[in-house]
């Protein structure tokens, strides 16, 4: 048990620094907007194993930096929405809706609704 526990971290851990390294190696502007979505993230709150989020959004950002992609073609009039929309792609990583579900819930129970769900504890 212990030894899975060690795996996962030191796992973990690799795959964010072979992330970061990728993310240094993007031109100026490609890695000011990485960072940008980056740091929203670590607000926002990816939960779960964020791992494959961060590999995709790399690979993403390298494909398009290599293809001279503009950067406005990306992540579109929205960065909030782009992100927002391409976390949504990784639900295990969706603890907000889990959260956002229990407010629901606890509010209607606490207002005396019938909701017609099944109860769970908050």
């Amino acid at each position: 048990m212990f030894s899975k526990f060690i795996s996962k971290v030191v796992g973990e851990k690799g795959q964010w620094r072979e992330y970061k390294a990728r993310a240094r190696q993007l031109p100026a502007s490609y890695r000011t907007a990485v960072d940008a979505l980056e740091r929203y993230l670590r607000y926002f709150g990816t939960g779960g194993d964020g791992t494959a989020l961060y590999g995709d959004l790399i690979d993403l950002f390298e494909q398009s930096a290599a293809n001279g992609t503009p950067i406005r073609q990306i992540v579109g009039k929205d960065p909030v929405e782009f992100i927002e929309t391409f976390v949504r792609n990784y639900p295990k990583g969706q603890w907000i809706i889990r959260e956002r579900e229990r407010l629901i819930n606890a509010i209607e129970r606490a207002a005396g609704e019938d909701t017609g769900r099944a109860e769970r504890a908050v």
